[in-house]
């Protein structure tokens, strides 16, 4: 819910002293809240589609419009560092794409749960974790969300569960946490997100199979970006109808590019797993500008013309940004003002990621049990002993 990005804006302000700029026109100059008419989803197994007609507050587009600058800027920043080899390993950038996790956390609670695959570091920022954690953690120092040990594809916070490696891996521990939710009887949904790519691993029709027979509060996610690394969703797919895949589990297909769209279906999906009729699945249609990795270049299996076309026709930002200056939400100066304050927030952490302490060597077998006495673990070698704390 909005509560969620509120939640987080506020601790970057009191964490970076930041000072709240008004632009020059007044608050009482912009419209507080609109309506929108938003791309009706596609359905699959149900009656009834979320609503096509929506509502947005000022300060609704305004958190979005911030957030998903944060991550933006964030990737960017990640692909500027890698390049200069201070980022090494595994990263996959999540550009373009911020309107799935903005609006996929518009539509939950910070109570729920969510889990996804290695392009995490968007979903590790709505689900509370501050940029100068994840800066740190792709650097590999002790102040990362990991505390410098999981870098890019194993960052963790409350209710988050990563950032996991293996493809699809992550969809069969997403139902498992729905099956907590359903003993606990707590009201809660677990949110499984995997790429299209992915979405042809068995273990995730097993997790459908599971998530039906019992009803599970599951709300299975497939960002579909077109290319599971390199291969096109038409030549590795028989069906690219990702959210019909469930067969007998109810799904949707989505403009993952309009962070309304993702809002709304979100919320549909949330309802309809607390009231207790199963699990569902959605397909989010949107586009990553990057290479699948920072070893992929991204233009050896689709043109250059392809990515400036979807930017220019589709970028997420870029269509709330028009949504709320065309109906007097907000003015440039003040989106202007938010841009600037984001650029400053993620150089300082930046700066923070190359300059923090690197975790030293005693501490590499920590936390591998959770409140759990002090044990010995085996080094590199069996005459190296090293010691793991929780």
């Amino acid at each position: 819910m909005l509560t969620n990005i509120s939640n987080v804006l506020r601790a970057t302000a009191q964490r970076n002293g930041a000072v709240a700029l008004v632009s020059a026109r007044t608050y009482a100059d912009f419209t507080t809240e609109a309506s929108f008419e938003i791309k009706k989803c596609d359905i699959h197994k149900l009656e009834e589609a979320p609503a096509t007609q929506v509502v947005m507050t000022r300060d609704e587009g305004l958190q979005y419009y911030r957030v998903m600058q944060t991550i933006r800027r964030m990737e960017l920043k990640a692909d500027q560092l890698y390049k200069q080899k201070i980022i090494r390993g595994f990263c996959h950038l999540y550009d373009g794409q911020e309107a799935c996790a903005v609006g996929i956390e518009a539509g939950i609670n910070l109570t729920d749960h969510l889990i996804t695959a290695y392009r995490a570091h968007g979903y590790t920022y709505t689900r509370g974790g501050t940029v100068k954690q994840i800066m740190a953690e792709l650097t590999g120092r002790r102040g990362g969300i990991a505390k410098g040990k999981g870098g890019s594809m194993h960052m963790y916070t409350k209710n988050f569960y990563g950032g996991n490696g293996i493809v699809g891996a992550q969809v069969p521990l997403g139902a498992g946490v729905a099956l907590a939710c359903k003993y606990l009887e707590n009201n809660q949904v677990s949110v499984s997100l995997y790429g299209d790519g992915a979405a042809n691993q068995g273990q995730i029709f097993e997790a459908y199979n599971m998530a039906a027979l019992w009803k599970l509060p599951a709300i299975f996610i497939c960002e579909n970006n077109r290319y599971g690394m390199g291969t096109s969703v038409e030549r590795s797919a028989a069906s690219t109808d990702y959210y019909k895949r469930g067969d007998y589990i109810s799904g949707l297909r989505v403009d993952g590019m309009d962070v309304l769209c993702v809002r709304e279906a979100t919320k549909f999906a949330a309802d309809h797993c607390r009231a207790g009729k199963g699990p569902i699945l959605m397909e989010l249609q949107t586009y990553r500008y990057h290479g699948h990795s920072m070893s992929d270049p991204g233009v050896s299996y689709r043109t250059r013309e392809e990515i400036q076309e979807v930017r220019g026709k589709s970028d997420p930002i870029s269509l709330l940004k028009d949504r709320m200056l065309s109906n007097n939400m907000a003015s440039i100066e003040e989106l202007k003002e938010i841009d600037v304050s984001v650029r400053k927030e993620i150089e300082d952490a930046a700066q923070f990621a190359t300059t923090d302490p690197e975790p030293p060597l005693e501490e590499l077998c920590n936390h591998i049990f959770y409140n759990d006495s002090p044990m010995e673990v085996r080094g590199t070698n069996p005459w190296t002993k090293l010691k793991s704390v929780s």
